[in-house]
Protein backbone atom coordinates (compact mmCIF):
# COMPACT_ATOMS: atom_id res chain seq x y z
CA UNK A 1 0.00 0.00 0.00
CA UNK A 2 3.14 2.54 1.03
CA UNK A 3 4.46 1.27 -2.19
CA UNK A 4 1.26 2.28 -4.52
CA UNK A 5 0.67 5.84 -2.57
CA UNK A 6 4.14 6.65 -3.49
CA UNK A 7 3.89 5.57 -7.21
CA UNK A 8 0.75 7.77 -7.06
CA UNK A 9 2.79 10.85 -5.56
CA UNK A 10 5.53 10.60 -8.02
CA UNK A 11 3.52 9.92 -11.28
CA UNK A 12 1.22 13.02 -10.03
CA UNK A 13 4.47 15.24 -9.27
CA UNK A 14 5.68 14.64 -13.09
CA UNK A 15 2.70 15.83 -14.56
CA UNK A 16 0.42 17.78 -12.10
CA UNK A 17 1.91 21.22 -13.83
CA UNK A 18 0.16 20.61 -17.39
CA UNK A 19 -3.67 19.22 -15.58
CA UNK A 20 -3.32 22.64 -13.64
CA UNK A 21 -2.66 24.19 -16.81
CA UNK A 22 -5.30 22.39 -18.55
CA UNK A 23 -7.87 23.04 -15.76
CA UNK A 24 -7.19 27.04 -16.20
CA UNK A 25 -7.44 27.06 -19.88
CA UNK A 26 -10.82 25.21 -19.75
CA UNK A 27 -12.05 27.86 -16.90
CA UNK A 28 -11.02 30.43 -19.43
CA UNK A 29 -13.43 28.75 -21.90
CA UNK A 30 -16.21 28.67 -19.70
CA UNK A 31 -15.78 32.23 -19.01
CA UNK A 32 -15.11 33.92 -22.05
CA UNK A 33 -15.47 31.08 -24.48
CA UNK A 34 -13.75 29.37 -27.44
CA UNK A 35 -13.50 32.49 -29.80
CA UNK A 36 -11.75 34.51 -27.00
CA UNK A 37 -8.77 32.33 -26.62
CA UNK A 38 -5.94 33.60 -28.00
CA UNK A 39 -3.64 31.26 -30.61
CA UNK A 40 -1.25 29.91 -28.13
CA UNK A 41 -3.87 28.96 -25.95
CA UNK A 42 -6.01 27.00 -28.97
CA UNK A 43 -3.15 25.08 -29.97
CA UNK A 44 -2.28 24.44 -26.10
CA UNK A 45 -5.56 23.00 -25.65
CA UNK A 46 -6.21 19.86 -27.92
CA UNK A 47 -2.69 18.77 -26.97
CA UNK A 48 -2.94 19.43 -23.09
CA UNK A 49 -6.41 17.28 -23.71
CA UNK A 50 -4.61 14.33 -25.08
CA UNK A 51 -1.56 14.66 -22.56
CA UNK A 52 -4.09 14.42 -19.83
CA UNK A 53 -5.67 11.46 -21.41
CA UNK A 54 -2.57 9.64 -21.35
CA UNK A 55 -2.20 9.80 -18.12
CA UNK A 56 -5.60 8.74 -17.47
CA UNK A 57 -5.18 5.65 -20.02
CA UNK A 58 -1.60 4.77 -17.72
CA UNK A 59 -3.67 5.87 -13.95
CA UNK A 60 -5.75 3.27 -15.18
CA UNK A 61 -3.14 0.75 -16.06
CA UNK A 62 -1.13 0.85 -13.24
CA UNK A 63 -4.39 1.04 -10.51
CA UNK A 64 -3.53 4.24 -8.92
CA UNK A 65 -5.59 5.97 -6.47
CA UNK A 66 -9.63 5.93 -6.76
CA UNK A 67 -9.42 9.89 -6.05
CA UNK A 68 -7.00 10.60 -8.64
CA UNK A 69 -9.15 8.40 -10.93
CA UNK A 70 -11.99 10.54 -10.78
CA UNK A 71 -9.85 14.15 -11.10
CA UNK A 72 -8.43 12.89 -14.55
CA UNK A 73 -11.68 11.58 -15.59
CA UNK A 74 -13.68 14.94 -14.63
CA UNK A 75 -10.74 16.67 -16.79
CA UNK A 76 -10.79 15.14 -19.77
CA UNK A 77 -14.27 15.24 -20.03
CA UNK A 78 -14.45 18.59 -19.51
CA UNK A 79 -11.67 18.92 -21.94
CA UNK A 80 -13.35 16.54 -24.40
CA UNK A 81 -16.67 19.25 -24.89
CA UNK A 82 -14.49 21.99 -25.34
CA UNK A 83 -12.44 20.18 -28.16
CA UNK A 84 -14.50 18.12 -29.63
CA UNK A 85 -18.31 19.68 -28.20
CA UNK A 86 -20.45 21.50 -31.17
CA UNK A 87 -21.61 24.90 -29.74
CA UNK A 88 -24.29 26.71 -31.33
CA UNK A 89 -25.48 30.39 -30.49
CA UNK A 90 -29.33 30.23 -29.29
CA UNK A 91 -30.71 31.40 -32.34
CA UNK A 92 -28.80 29.13 -34.74
CA UNK A 93 -29.74 25.88 -31.92
CA UNK A 94 -33.27 27.04 -32.35
CA UNK A 95 -33.74 27.51 -35.91
CA UNK A 96 -32.07 24.12 -35.74
CA UNK A 97 -34.92 22.86 -33.29
CA UNK A 98 -37.46 24.38 -35.96
CA UNK A 99 -35.88 22.99 -38.93
CA UNK A 100 -35.54 19.71 -37.96
CA UNK A 101 -36.02 18.37 -34.44
CA UNK A 102 -39.71 19.88 -33.99
CA UNK A 103 -41.52 18.50 -36.92
CA UNK A 104 -39.53 15.12 -36.42
CA UNK A 105 -41.14 15.02 -33.34
CA UNK A 106 -44.48 15.55 -34.19
CA UNK A 107 -44.66 12.82 -37.32
CA UNK A 108 -42.62 10.43 -34.97
CA UNK A 109 -45.87 11.13 -32.43
CA UNK A 110 -48.68 11.31 -35.65
CA UNK A 111 -51.45 8.70 -33.88
CA UNK A 112 -51.86 10.64 -30.62
CA UNK A 113 -51.55 13.85 -32.81
CA UNK A 114 -54.67 11.80 -34.51
CA UNK A 115 -56.45 10.97 -31.75
CA UNK A 116 -56.22 14.42 -30.02
CA UNK A 117 -57.51 15.75 -33.48
CA UNK A 118 -60.44 13.33 -33.15
CA UNK A 119 -61.73 14.17 -29.59
CA UNK A 120 -61.61 18.12 -30.78
CA UNK A 121 -63.69 17.26 -33.40
CA UNK A 122 -66.48 14.75 -31.63
CA UNK A 123 -66.45 18.29 -29.05
CA UNK A 124 -66.90 20.80 -32.48
CA UNK A 125 -69.51 18.19 -33.62
CA UNK A 126 -71.29 18.47 -30.26
CA UNK A 127 -71.31 21.92 -29.52
CA UNK A 128 -72.45 22.48 -32.98
CA UNK A 129 -75.93 20.13 -32.83
CA UNK A 130 -76.44 21.31 -28.91
CA UNK A 131 -76.54 24.45 -29.88
CA UNK A 132 -78.58 23.93 -32.52
CA UNK A 133 -81.47 21.75 -30.63
CA UNK A 134 -81.03 24.01 -27.88
CA UNK A 135 -79.67 27.45 -27.93
CA UNK A 136 -79.68 28.28 -24.30
CA UNK A 137 -77.29 25.73 -23.57
CA UNK A 138 -74.93 27.81 -26.21
CA UNK A 139 -74.17 29.58 -22.24
CA UNK A 140 -72.88 26.27 -20.54
CA UNK A 141 -70.03 26.20 -23.21
CA UNK A 142 -69.58 29.20 -23.46
CA UNK A 143 -69.60 31.75 -20.87
CA UNK A 144 -71.21 35.31 -21.37
CA UNK A 145 -67.62 36.74 -20.31
CA UNK A 146 -66.32 34.70 -23.28
CA UNK A 147 -69.03 35.32 -25.82
CA UNK A 148 -68.52 39.02 -24.88
CA UNK A 149 -72.16 40.17 -25.55
CA UNK A 150 -72.56 37.33 -28.84
CA UNK A 151 -75.37 34.34 -28.86
CA UNK A 152 -77.79 32.59 -30.07
CA UNK A 153 -80.16 36.03 -29.50
CA UNK A 154 -77.53 38.23 -31.67
CA UNK A 155 -78.67 39.19 -35.09
CA UNK A 156 -77.41 38.96 -38.35
CA UNK A 157 -76.28 42.57 -38.57
CA UNK A 158 -74.21 42.19 -34.94
CA UNK A 159 -72.44 38.70 -35.58
CA UNK A 160 -71.76 40.20 -38.92
CA UNK A 161 -70.18 43.50 -38.02
CA UNK A 162 -67.59 41.50 -35.64
CA UNK A 163 -66.73 39.23 -38.31
CA UNK A 164 -65.85 42.19 -40.82
CA UNK A 165 -64.32 44.61 -37.96
CA UNK A 166 -66.50 47.62 -38.40
CA UNK A 167 -65.67 50.56 -36.73
CA UNK A 168 -69.13 51.90 -35.30
CA UNK A 169 -70.00 48.11 -33.43
CA UNK A 170 -69.07 48.43 -30.14
CA UNK A 171 -67.84 44.88 -29.84
CA UNK A 172 -65.52 45.14 -32.70
CA UNK A 173 -61.84 45.34 -32.29
CA UNK A 174 -58.86 42.99 -31.22
CA UNK A 175 -60.99 42.51 -27.89
CA UNK A 176 -63.13 39.62 -29.69
CA UNK A 177 -63.71 36.59 -30.21
CA UNK A 178 -60.43 36.06 -31.92
CA UNK A 179 -58.14 37.40 -29.23
CA UNK A 180 -59.99 35.85 -26.56
CA UNK A 181 -59.99 31.87 -28.93
CA UNK A 182 -56.03 32.42 -29.10
CA UNK A 183 -55.11 33.36 -25.36
CA UNK A 184 -57.67 30.37 -24.15
CA UNK A 185 -56.18 28.00 -26.81
CA UNK A 186 -52.71 28.70 -25.53
CA UNK A 187 -53.91 27.79 -21.82
CA UNK A 188 -55.67 25.16 -22.93
CA UNK A 189 -52.52 23.83 -25.02
CA UNK A 190 -50.03 24.41 -21.83
CA UNK A 191 -52.82 22.41 -19.75
CA UNK A 192 -53.17 19.62 -22.16
CA UNK A 193 -49.13 18.78 -21.73
CA UNK A 194 -49.29 19.58 -18.57
CA UNK A 195 -51.92 16.89 -17.15
CA UNK A 196 -50.85 14.67 -19.28
CA UNK A 197 -49.33 12.98 -16.30
CA UNK A 198 -53.01 12.64 -14.59
CA UNK A 199 -53.12 9.40 -17.14
CA UNK A 200 -54.38 11.61 -19.88
CA UNK A 201 -58.14 11.90 -18.52
CA UNK A 202 -58.16 15.84 -18.22
CA UNK A 203 -56.62 16.10 -21.68
CA UNK A 204 -59.45 14.51 -22.90
CA UNK A 205 -61.72 16.79 -21.43
CA UNK A 206 -59.83 19.49 -22.31
CA UNK A 207 -59.37 19.39 -25.97
CA UNK A 208 -63.64 17.93 -25.88
CA UNK A 209 -64.24 21.35 -24.00
CA UNK A 210 -62.28 23.79 -26.69
CA UNK A 211 -63.92 21.97 -29.41
CA UNK A 212 -67.58 21.97 -27.60
CA UNK A 213 -66.89 25.93 -27.37
CA UNK A 214 -65.63 26.48 -31.43
CA UNK A 215 -69.05 24.32 -32.16
CA UNK A 216 -71.36 26.14 -30.31
CA UNK A 217 -69.85 29.70 -31.85
CA UNK A 218 -70.29 28.03 -35.41
CA UNK A 219 -73.67 26.83 -34.78
CA UNK A 220 -74.84 30.87 -33.67
CA UNK A 221 -73.66 32.00 -36.81
CA UNK A 222 -74.74 28.99 -39.16
CA UNK A 223 -78.25 30.16 -37.58
CA UNK A 224 -77.71 33.23 -38.82
CA UNK A 225 -76.70 32.17 -42.55
CA UNK A 226 -73.27 33.52 -41.74
CA UNK A 227 -71.53 30.01 -41.62
CA UNK A 228 -69.30 31.16 -44.90
CA UNK A 229 -67.91 34.33 -43.07
CA UNK A 230 -67.71 33.04 -39.54
CA UNK A 231 -65.33 29.92 -41.62
CA UNK A 232 -63.41 32.78 -43.84
CA UNK A 233 -63.03 34.41 -40.30
CA UNK A 234 -61.75 31.58 -37.96
CA UNK A 235 -59.52 29.73 -40.17
CA UNK A 236 -57.04 31.52 -41.38
CA UNK A 237 -55.23 31.96 -37.59
CA UNK A 238 -57.77 28.78 -36.24
CA UNK A 239 -55.60 26.24 -38.96
CA UNK A 240 -52.31 27.14 -37.13
CA UNK A 241 -53.79 28.05 -33.55
CA UNK A 242 -55.93 24.18 -33.61
CA UNK A 243 -53.05 22.89 -34.60
CA UNK A 244 -50.53 24.02 -32.09
CA UNK A 245 -53.41 23.07 -29.67
CA UNK A 246 -53.68 19.06 -30.80
CA UNK A 247 -49.62 19.17 -31.12
CA UNK A 248 -49.89 20.08 -27.25
CA UNK A 249 -52.53 17.55 -26.30
CA UNK A 250 -50.31 14.91 -28.04
CA UNK A 251 -47.77 15.75 -26.11
CA UNK A 252 -50.08 15.52 -22.94
CA UNK A 253 -51.20 11.75 -24.01
CA UNK A 254 -47.62 10.67 -24.55
CA UNK A 255 -47.19 11.42 -20.82
CA UNK A 256 -50.47 9.83 -19.84
CA UNK A 257 -48.83 6.39 -22.36
CA UNK A 258 -45.56 6.88 -20.62
CA UNK A 259 -47.32 5.84 -17.48
CA UNK A 260 -49.84 3.38 -18.33
CA UNK A 261 -47.97 1.45 -20.97
CA UNK A 262 -44.30 2.31 -19.66
CA UNK A 263 -42.30 -0.26 -21.93
CA UNK A 264 -39.20 -2.50 -20.99
CA UNK A 265 -38.01 0.53 -18.64
CA UNK A 266 -39.32 1.86 -15.11
CA UNK A 267 -42.57 3.95 -14.83
CA UNK A 268 -40.07 7.02 -13.88
CA UNK A 269 -37.16 6.33 -16.60
CA UNK A 270 -40.38 6.59 -19.22
CA UNK A 271 -41.94 9.13 -17.99
CA UNK A 272 -38.47 11.30 -17.85
CA UNK A 273 -37.96 9.82 -21.73
CA UNK A 274 -41.49 11.30 -23.18
CA UNK A 275 -41.45 14.45 -21.02
CA UNK A 276 -38.15 15.42 -22.57
CA UNK A 277 -39.53 14.41 -25.85
CA UNK A 278 -43.11 16.21 -25.07
CA UNK A 279 -41.08 19.55 -23.68
CA UNK A 280 -40.28 20.08 -27.54
CA UNK A 281 -43.27 19.47 -29.10
CA UNK A 282 -45.14 22.19 -26.38
CA UNK A 283 -42.18 24.65 -27.25
CA UNK A 284 -42.69 24.11 -31.01
CA UNK A 285 -46.28 24.71 -30.22
CA UNK A 286 -45.65 28.22 -28.58
CA UNK A 287 -44.08 29.37 -31.90
CA UNK A 288 -47.43 28.13 -33.60
CA UNK A 289 -48.95 30.22 -31.21
CA UNK A 290 -47.50 33.12 -31.83
CA UNK A 291 -47.59 32.55 -35.54
CA UNK A 292 -51.30 32.36 -35.47
CA UNK A 293 -51.25 35.58 -33.26
CA UNK A 294 -49.32 37.80 -35.86
CA UNK A 295 -52.09 36.28 -38.76
CA UNK A 296 -54.83 36.75 -36.70
CA UNK A 297 -53.62 40.50 -36.10
CA UNK A 298 -52.88 41.07 -40.16
CA UNK A 299 -56.90 39.43 -41.51
CA UNK A 300 -58.43 41.38 -38.48
CA UNK A 301 -56.92 44.80 -39.27
CA UNK A 302 -56.24 44.54 -42.88
CA UNK A 303 -58.46 41.74 -44.70
CA UNK A 304 -62.05 41.71 -44.76
CA UNK A 305 -62.67 39.93 -48.08
CA UNK A 306 -63.94 36.64 -47.51
CA UNK A 307 -62.43 35.41 -50.63
CA UNK A 308 -58.98 36.52 -49.41
CA UNK A 309 -59.49 34.89 -46.13
CA UNK A 310 -59.95 31.37 -47.57
CA UNK A 311 -56.89 31.95 -49.84
CA UNK A 312 -54.53 32.81 -46.52
CA UNK A 313 -55.70 30.01 -45.01
CA UNK A 314 -55.73 27.26 -47.70
CA UNK A 315 -51.76 28.73 -48.28
CA UNK A 316 -51.21 28.46 -44.15
CA UNK A 317 -52.58 24.68 -44.56
CA UNK A 318 -50.30 24.23 -47.48
CA UNK A 319 -47.11 25.33 -46.18
CA UNK A 320 -47.94 23.77 -42.47
CA UNK A 321 -48.87 20.11 -44.35
CA UNK A 322 -45.60 20.60 -46.16
CA UNK A 323 -43.54 21.68 -43.06
CA UNK A 324 -44.84 18.35 -40.79
CA UNK A 325 -44.05 16.30 -44.11
CA UNK A 326 -40.98 16.95 -45.45
CA UNK A 327 -39.04 19.30 -42.71
CA UNK A 328 -36.01 17.23 -41.12
CA UNK A 329 -35.83 14.14 -43.50
CA UNK A 330 -35.44 11.45 -41.67
CA UNK A 331 -34.36 11.11 -37.92
CA UNK A 332 -30.81 11.02 -37.28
Amino acid sequence: MKELKLKSVEFRREREASWRELEDLLRLVDRRGLRRLGFRDLMRLPILYRSTLSSLSVARAISLDRNLLQYLEGLTARAYVSVYGVRRRLGEAFALFLARRFPREVRAHGRLLALAAVIFLLGGAAGFVTTLRNPDDFYRMVPEVRAQGRGPTSTREELRAILFDEEDHPLSGLGTFASFLFTNNAQIGILCFSLGIALGVPVFYLLFHNGQALGAMAAIHHQKNLSVEFLGWILPHGITEILAVLICGAAGLLLARSLILPGRGTRLHELAAAGRRAGLMVLGSVCLFLLAAAIEGFMRQLVHDTTIRYMTAGTTLLMLLAYFRFAGGRAE
